[in-house]
């Protein structure tokens, strides 16, 4: 099977990690988890100000503090996976991710927002879930 990650640093991500490496039937040794991160974009007039480079290097750093604690954890469990990251919206990079790897199951946390929250915010998990051709696991 493979199973998409959507990882974002939070303790969500964290259960859904835990879950998935406890439960041998979804990401065993033969399966493969692609650990996907989305980095928000800076805005523009940040680029022009401090340049291209510093920018790629601040955001190849902040996508490293999420994945970097994920690999260790990953590396001392026997499953196949691989990291992601890019800018932009988290939604529509876990989605393409998905179709592009032809994956199986989505799996994220979710921070569980009511339906308040949902209204003024957005929630990710609610856009993977409505957009997503494949089961998605959300883990609480």
């Amino acid at each position: 099977m493979k199973i998409i990650l959507a990882a974002d640093g939070s303790k969500f991500t964290k259960k859904a990690l835990a879950f998935l490496v406890t439960h041998e039937s979804l990401a065993g040794p033969d399966d493969e988890m692609i650990v996907v991160h989305a980095q928000p974009p800076l805005p523009p007039r940040v680029r022009s100000a401090v340049g291209a480079d510093v920018v790629r290097d601040y955001l190849a750093d902040e996508a490293e503090k999420v994945l970097g604690p994920i690999r260790k954890f990953l590396d001392k469990h026997d499953i196949h996976y691989r990291c992601e990251w890019a800018v932009g919206p988290a939604h529509e990079l876990v989605l393409k991710t998905a179709k592009k790897s032809k994956a199986h199951l989505i799996v994220m946390g979710t921070h569980g927002h009511g339906a308040l929250g949902r209204a003024l915010m957005g929630s990710v998990a609610l856009r993977v879930v409505t957009d997503a051709d494949i089961p998605v696991l959300l883990v609480k």
